[in-house]
């Protein structure tokens, strides 16, 4: 094949300032519920807030440590220049639709926002008991003078700066908006009428500064460099070394400070100079300066045709109670989340500290939600005397500080708690349980693609393996010696771990696939994934393309390669979808000479998840399940509502579906779980019936 160029590469942060596009056009799309274009706009804000806080936080970093350029040819300094100038273009996008549509039709559905100024005398008295009462107290006026430095102010805060004059002499002063108040408050007596907290703040500031005029109050939010480097090769404690970090995170370099249109220039430049940033990191918006309230503020609507019309879960009913560990061990079980319940997995874990012959239980942690009943079932396990292991990943980005909390809550029920390896995250999704069954112990096993979090559960699609396969079993149980104590298995049965383990699997077949291709074989490799940005296996991907391999990839975010480049890439098709439900799962698949291996793993394509993380990638050996995971691809790839094609000039093309049938691949899984709801009924009607009769003797 001819030299793979650097032109042939996307850079990967304005690849993610592309997938982030995408997420905005669901916010633009009128064929979406307003209220789930109102949600769409929020998540742009929060997903670029963290892209701030971490990826150009990084940027920042290196350039001041290193020229080097990234695939495309572009230093740090390079990349700054041109993401930042994308990202100034989306957030005036943002804004723009937030003023030109989303507000007013919100406002039309009977949800209105109203500004400080917008509010009249008898609205302003009806909040002020509120203000009074739950706001005033808690709210602390810092000054800005020589006698008093300048307030350090948390990252994401939303802040005040108020403008004060006394005497003919001018002064300024910081309120920091409690981020522990609900941001959206309705106004008592005004149905559909509410107002930011902020400013609610600005409608009573007055009483803040006794004494002095108000000469003028304006908003603005700041981003601090949020990564967290452990330097776990040298720490004596892994829990401890990261609440250090995240203390010190808290106080990282400011990378953005977005604020209101009617700011002074005097006082952006006073905010500027105090916080140390650059103009290339100051964004006046008009409008409220987190966009993140949209979500809060929907849920106040009423209008049900506004939101997605709601389903049901599909809840096998054997998996629903004590019969589950029967189920499993009649034969491997396929979870497809969220349109199957997650509530089997969490039932799993509940009836294996409740079950007598359940011996011990052994999980990994990356994410949980804030009040997992999973965390409890541990404790409870634990508690009844049962041998309870649980690996919890401190160092899992953002919630650092939710699993240091349930780490400490774990050990004090009695699990024994690991913290993760050296110079490693563990990103790896499995469950071990041992039970005893008469003379024999059985492994049951729980491998997925995504976290043991059962709120994410409900809009992250996923996919999730029960088994008591004994070389899954086998394999699975040395993945837990390797994460808890010293041991370096030779091989796994069927298993492949990262780091490396997973990256080598993959090119193996990707290389079969091309020797395939050359004998005349019928080949076709098919990847699903969360991002594409592992050099190494873009390469790969390329050679098998040049050497004539289909190549065929759902990519929902990040995507560095470039399809369709003549001799290069002409045999990829890469889609991403954008849709109801955030696409999650991990799928990949190689169909070479009539032989066909379908793999589901926690990894994406990578340099992170390839190398430096554990995570496990798990073959699905049962034929008819295999035969669905594919059918599930099959379904996606069909997809001509939420699917964008990616074009070899870094554009993403929705499908054209002039005199074809519309598919939306989400929506059908829906009328499948419908489908199956509905015969599990029919059939427990059948059985009800049946064992009421009883025949005459």
């Amino acid at each position: 094949m001819e030299e793979i160029k650097a032109e042939y590469y996307t850079n990967r942060e304005i690849s993610w300032l592309a997938f982030n596009e995408r997420v905005l056009e669901e916010a633009r799309d009128e064929s979406n519920p307003l209220y789930e274009r109102a949600r769409f706009l929020a998540i742009t804000q929060s997903n670029m807030d963290e892209w701030f806080q971490v990826r150009v936080a990084s940027l920042y970093q290196m350039r001041h440590v290193t020229d080097k350029a990234d695939v495309t040819g572009l230093t740090p300094e390079e990349q700054l220049k041109a993401v930042l100038t994308l990202a100034e273009q989306q957030v005036k996008a943002q804004y723009k639709l937030l003023n030109k549509e989303i507000l007013p039709a919100l406002n039309k559905d009977g949800l209105t926002v109203l500004s400080a100024k917008e509010l009249t005398n008898q609205q302003k008295s009806e909040l002020a008991p509120y203000f009074h009462t739950s706001v005033f107290p808690i709210l602390t006026p810092m000054a800005d003078d020589q006698t008093r430095p300048f307030p350090f102010l948390a990252s994401e805060s939303i802040n005040l700066v108020v403008r004060l004059e006394r005497s003919g002499q001018e002064r300024l002063a910081i309120v920091q908006v409690p981020a522990i108040l609900p941001r959206v408050v309705a106004i008592p007596e005004s149905a559909g009428q509410f107002i930011l907290l902020e400013e609610l703040i600005k409608a009573f500031i007055d009483e803040l500064f006794l004494g002095h005029t108000v000469k003028g109050v304006s908003s603005f939010h700041i981003l601090r460099d949020m990564e967290l480097d452990v330097a776990d090769d040298d720490a004596p404690n892994m829990l401890a070394e990261v609440q250090q970090r995240l203390f010190e995170r808290e106080r990282g370099m400011v990378i953005r400070l977005v604020h209101e249109q009617g700011m002074t220039k005097r006082v952006v430049e006073r905010l500027a100079v105090a916080l140390g940033i650059s103009q290339n990191r100051l964004y006046r918006v008009d409008g409220p300066v987190d966009l993140s309230f949209l979500s809060e503020l929907v849920k106040f609507g009423k209008d049900k045709d506004a939101r997605f019309e709601p389903f049901e879960e599909y809840l096998d009913e054997r998996l629903s109670d004590q019969r589950i560990f029967e189920a499993i061990a009649e034969g491997d079980i396929l979870l497809h989340h969220p349109f199957d319940s997650f509530q089997p997995v969490v039932n799993l874990i509940q009836q294996a500290a409740l079950d007598q012959n359940v011996l011990a239980i052994k999980m990994t942690l990356y994410r949980v939600s804030g009040n997992s009943p999973i965390i409890k079932a541990l404790g409870a396990a634990a508690r009844a005397g049962k041998q309870v292991t649980a690996l919890v990943e401190v160092k899992a980005r953002f919630d650092e500080e939710n699993n240091v909390h349930w780490a400490k809550e774990l050990e004090e029920q009695g699990v024994h708690v690991t913290y993760g390896l050296k110079g490693l995250k563990v990103h790896a999704k499995a469950t071990l349980i041992v039970r005893s069954e008469g003379d024999d112990i059985k492994r049951y096993v729980h491998l997925a693609t995504g976290n043991y979090n059962d709120t994410t559960a409900h809009f992250y699609t996923d996919l999730g393996l029960l088994t008591t396969n004994a070389e899954l079993g086998r394999d699975v149980a040395s993945v837990f010696n390797v994460l808890t104590g010293y041991s370096d298995p030779d091989y796994f049965n069927a298993l492949y771990m990262s780091p490396d383990g997973i990256r080598d699997a993959l090119i193996e077949r990707l290389e079969l696939a091309r020797k395939a291709v050359k004998k005349g074989q019928q080949v076709k490799v098919r990847f699903k994934a969360n991002s594409l940005s592992d050099k190494a296996m873009i390469d790969e991907i390329f050679k098998a393309s040049a050497d004539g391999v289909n190549v065929e990839m759902i990519i929902r975010g990040i995507t560095m390669m470039k399809p369709n480049v003549p001799k290069i890439s002409e045999r990829v098709e890469i889609h991403s979808i954008v849709g109801r439900f955030l696409e999650h799962s991990r799928i990949y698949i190689f169909e070479i000479d009539g032989k066909q291996e379908v793999f589901l793993s926690s990894a994406d394509l990578m340099s992170r998840n390839l190398s430096r993380r554990v995570e496990l990638m798990f073959p699905i050996l049962d034929e008819t399940l295999a035969k669905r995971v594919v059918e599930i691809f099959d379904q996606l790839w069909a997809d001509n509502v939420k699917t964008r094609v990616l074009q070899n000039n870094d554009g993403w093309l929705k499908i054209n579906r002039r005199n074809t049938e519309t598919v939306n691949a989400q929506e059908r899984f829906i009328d499948e779980s419908r489908t199956k709801i509905m015969r599990q009924r029919e059939q427990q009607k059948l059985t009800n019936a049946k064992s009421a009769f009883e025949p005459v003797k």
